[in-house]
């Protein structure tokens, strides 16, 4: 069976997303939801969806290996950002290379990095005058937003759309694309 871990920081729309779409499936499953957040959104989600969720600080992700020992005991076959907000860490991304997988909601190289995460990615978008935005599914590596394109989408927007339009626009791609980007690279490495 495909084991998948999601890794998270708000709402987790994304994650219950992806976690309602591999329910159907008996291959693949999400067998649990780690966050850097407390208050997140995602674990009343996960609660509701009978996903077993974990939250961490800091130093379980970055000074000790907490969070890499908890990873490794899961055994996953892909570990998924869904909107994750910081860097993953050295140890991680070598104890599971091309394992690590990562939402972005642009168009890469353009507005990625640090700090050009959600509704700084759309306001940056509408500020620019841009007439398409869309998402890039990338490999995770060392820099923020910077590992191999898996997949891109574009979606076309207009001089009238607000950053909540340009937003509601990429949801809708990566609702759409995300779990099956996930299916298609589990199939691949299977």
């Amino acid at each position: 069976m495909n084991r998948i871990v999601i890794l998270a920081s708000g709402s987790g729309s994304n994650a219950e997303n992806i976690i309602n779409y591999f329910e159907k499936t008996i291959k693949t499953k999400v067998v649990c939801v780690l966050t850097n957040k407390v208050s997140a959104g995602v674990i009343d989600r996960c609660n509701r969806l009978k996903v077993p969720c974990l939250s961490f600080n800091k130093a379980a992700f970055i000074e000790n290996e907490t969070v890499l020992s908890v990873l490794k005991s899961l055994k996953p076959s892909l570990i998924v950002l869904a909107g994750f907000l910081w860097k993953i860490p050295e140890n991680l991304i070598l104890s599971f290379p091309d394992k690590i997988i990562n939402i972005h909601p642009s168009l890469l190289p353009k507005y990625g990095g640090k700090g050009m995460y959600g509704d700084y990615v759309h306001e940056a978008v509408k500020l620019n005058n841009e007439t398409e935005t869309g998402i890039t599914i990338h490999y995770v590596n060392n820099k923020y937003d910077d590992g191999t394109v898996i997949f891109q989408k574009s979606t076309q927007i207009s001089t009238s759309d607000s950053a909540i339009d340009i937003a509601s626009k990429v949801h809708a791609l990566e609702y759409e694309h995300f779990p099956k980007i996930i299916e298609q690279l589990l199939e691949a490495h299977g």
